[in-house]
């Protein structure tokens, strides 16, 4: 019995407690799971709704807890947040869409999530070090025009002055966050661009959209085609962000000590530039959908109108296939889809700071793109 004793491994102390809100979203759920597998760390995972497909194993981990809490409700954010007085690092991965972008209500609703969670937090968690924020490559454009037809792609750096006039909430939550944490607490924003990872409960979910239009194409044996314009088919005009990229680099900058001396921001993209027109038949491929020469590209072709009629297919796909039960717009939104293939600006940035201060994560977004169609599959999200 003793040498049995002898030879089990010694409990790991805890030394970093996050907390992580939007746990459930694209990047929520891949930190989650990166914190987790390290003993060494304890994570609270916070969000409106559970899902149970946050965890990679059937069983909750002893070092993760889920927390149910509407951020938008003081009391209730007060009474279940304030209990967390052990938390070392934040990350805010979340925000609220339920009003439309760069308008004052989108602005006041996200201010008042992260405020109300601030108040319940700061003066409890006497050991915070570090609040990591993420926002997104918009930081850098307004999509309200007017827009300039500038031939030469621009690529933003951190340094880039914050576009004016624009109700951006971005710029509000960065504000918050230098306010209430007045130097005390070392900070972090992180931009990415176009995110790709897997979610049932994402708005702007490329991935689902892009998956569920591929599986009705081949169900209905119809072309994969891309409906947009000529300049965002043949053009680079967006970075991708992996959703494993973002989670590494939220990590690396809430723990790298020399960087938690004062706030930095940083862009979350994968790297290499693509252009829809070269990847696109490896994205219909692996989807086992169609992608002629021919008729891959339309500027006539809408998703919004070519889909609206389609719930009923993806219905009869889930019970065919087995799948997760979804509706189809639990994983798609076409309006999003049309809007992405049809941007009038492009919103590309420059990876120059994280590569210069040692962050060494990159991917090639075509080999994102295929690898989390896999992981939808996995997740029997799609066939």
């Amino acid at each position: 019995m003793a040498a049995e004793e002898t030879n089990k491994p010694e409990a790991v102390a805890i030394e970093n407690v996050a907390a992580i809100f939007g746990v459930t979203g694209l990047v929520g759920k891949v930190l989650a799971r990166k914190l987790i597998s390290n003993p060494k760390w304890k994570v609270y995972g916070i969000a409106r709704n559970h899902d149970h497909q946050i965890t990679p194993i059937d069983q909750t981990p002893s070092n993760f807890h889920f927390i149910q809490c509407d951020l938008l409700n003081p009391l209730q954010t007060q009474k279940r947040l304030s209990l967390l007085q052990d938390v070392t690092h934040v990350f805010w991965v979340t925000w609220a869409s339920q009003y439309q972008l760069d308008s004052v209500d989108c602005s006041d609703q996200n201010k008042a999530m992260m405020s109300n969670a601030l108040d319940a937090m700061i003066l409890n968690a006497m050991a915070l070090r570090h609040v990591s924020l993420q926002t997104g490559m918009k930081h850098y454009v307004s999509l309200q025009g007017p827009f300039d037809d500038i031939k030469e792609a621009r690529y933003y750096n951190e340094e880039c002055p914050r576009v004016n006039p624009s109700c951006n909430f971005y710029y509000v939550l960065e504000d918050l966050l230098k306010e209430r944490l007045n130097g005390k607490v070392g900070w972090s924003v992180h931009r990415p661009g176009l995110l790709i990872g897997s979610s049932s409960r994402t708005l702007y979910n490329f991935m689902g959209s892009l998956c569920v239009y591929g599986t009705i194409c081949k169900h209905l044996n119809h072309p994969f085609v891309f409906g947009g314009t000529k300049k965002c088919w043949e053009e680079t005009c967006i970075d991708g962000s992996d959703a494993r990229l973002v989670a590494d680099q939220h990590i690396w900058a809430a723990t790298n000590v020399g960087l938690d001396d004062h706030g930095h921001a940083f862009n979350a993209i994968n790297g290499p530039s693509f252009t829809w027109k070269e990847i696109w038949k490896a994205l219909a491929e692996k989807l086992g959908a169609q992608a002629s020469e021919e008729g891959t590209f339309s500027e006539d072709f809408w998703y919004s109108k070519a889909m609206a009629d389609k719930k009923q297919v993806w219905k009869q796909i889930v019970a065919e296939a087995g799948l997760v039960q979804t509706e189809m717009d639990n994983l798609a939104n076409w309006a999003f889809l049309d809007v992405l293939f049809r941007c009038p600006v492009k919103i590309l940035g420059t990876r120059d700071k994280v590569d210069g201060l040692g962050f060494t994560v990159r991917y090639k977004t075509v080999d994102s793109i295929l690898y989390w169609i896999d992981c939808m599959r996995d997740e029997k999200l799609i066939p």
